[in-house]
């Protein structure tokens, strides 16, 4: 019984010291020395960027604006409403057109050289129908006017 009362006596200080200096796994990662080699990395590329870039000294002229004109010209309205087409001949006279005439009477109110070439804005009331106001348009574009600019009201909070 002796022999065997020492045998376990071993078994047992066998497993306190296998526990004793066992540890586990660990399965954290130091982060440490990772930061430390990033650091490094980043300190690198910081000093060298500058380096990398490269330039070309350009003399360049100095930019001069335009002079602003003294007399801006007002701007061209076509006003669709349900009674018809209206172009702006000045700020407060209007002159009824059709589409076949639209052209025409846009540039005898615009009075400039290359009429096509200029702005005109199209505002249409509430109640013109849709196909009415791409036929302006449409006729606009078939006449060589591009440059189409479309007014619109802002709407008011609470108006319906």
């Amino acid at each position: 019984m002796a022999g065997r009362q020492h045998e376990r006596l071993r078994e047992e200080a066998k497993h306190k010291k296998k526990a004793r200096f066992d540890l586990g796994q660990n399965s954290d990662i130091n982060v440490t020395p990772f930061v430390d080699v990033m650091l490094v990395l980043l300190i690198i590329f910081m000093v060298t960027a500058p380096l990398a870039t490269v330039s070309i000294k350009i003399d360049l002229p100095p930019a001069k604006a335009p002079p602003p004109s003294a007399k801006d010209k007002p701007p061209t309205y076509i006003s669709i409403s349900k009674d018809g087409i209206f172009v702006s001949i000045s700020k407060t006279e209007m002159k009824r057109s059709s589409l076949p005439q639209l052209a025409t009477d846009l540039a005898a109110a615009l009075a400039v050289p290359n009429p096509t070439g200029e702005r005109v804005f199209i505002r249409a009331d509430q109640n013109v129908k849709y196909r009415q106001f791409m036929d302006v348009i449409n006729q606009l574009q078939t006449d060589g006017y591009f440059k189409i600019g479309l007014i619109s009201e802002e709407v008011q909070p609470g108006a319906g």
